[in-house]
């Protein structure tokens, strides 16, 4: 049952456990990039089929190189990754990739099978703070709870698309946020994401803070 709103209604068990609802998304958020890239990203939510069509861009310097990404992923009710359509443009010209996911773990990359990523029911851009909101939505941790989540990571400026093994643990709120250790062990990355009452990080220590 959903509630008005589009949060699922509170119970006692979930007060119990620490599993309180997000509210909706936005219809626009923005991130300001810091540290591992300077930049701007802002991303607009809108309700499709059952579930959120989110449009973005993030444009940075990283590195020396400039480039600009944009993104538009469709989200089912579930919050499982349905389609990403990611296009990069950099001063060597410009490419652009289509994922598609049937729900359950199968992919097709430009619509080619992607058996690299079975298994994999987010997507993850490199460009993005948004992407880390679509597995704590469709999780539904409760406290001191950890899930794998492995994700099709794409990458900023070649927009391949890799597995990335990825965890997420709920750990004890902090005024009225939700917060999760984040695990990567690819990249020897761990961090301590705050996320918003819609489920958005507002604070992603080292790659972007929540703007607006």
């Amino acid at each position: 049952m959903i509630a008005e709103g589009g949060a699922f209604p509170l119970t006692n068990l979930g007060c119990q456990t620490g599993l309180v609802p997000f509210l909706r998304p936005p219809g626009t958020a923005c991130w300001q990039h810091t540290r591992a890239r300077s930049g701007f990203e802002v991303a607009y939510f809108q309700a499709h089929q059952g579930g959120w069509l989110i449009d973005g861009t993030t444009a940075a310097i990283e590195d020396g190189q400039t480039w600009v990404v944009t993104y538009s992923i469709v989200v089912d009710a579930a919050w499982l990754t349905r389609s990403a359509r990611v296009a990069t443009r950099t001063a060597a010209g410009s490419r652009e990739t289509m994922l598609e996911s049937d729900g359950a773990g199968h992919w097709l990359v430009d619509g080619d099978p992607a058996p690299h990523l079975d298994g994999c029911l987010d997507v993850d851009l490199e460009s993005s703070a948004m992407t880390n909101t679509m597995p704590v939505h469709r999780l539904g941790l409760t406290l001191g709870a950890r899930a794998a989540a492995p994700a099709a990571y794409v990458r900023a400026l070649g927009l391949s698309a890799e597995r990335l093994e990825q965890s997420y643990t709920r750990m004890a709120d902090e005024g009225g946020r939700q917060r999760y250790d984040y695990a990567a062990p690819a990249f020897d990355f761990t961090s301590r994401l705050v996320y918003d009452e819609s489920g958005l990080v507002v604070d992603y220590p080292g790659i972007a803070r929540r703007a607006g």
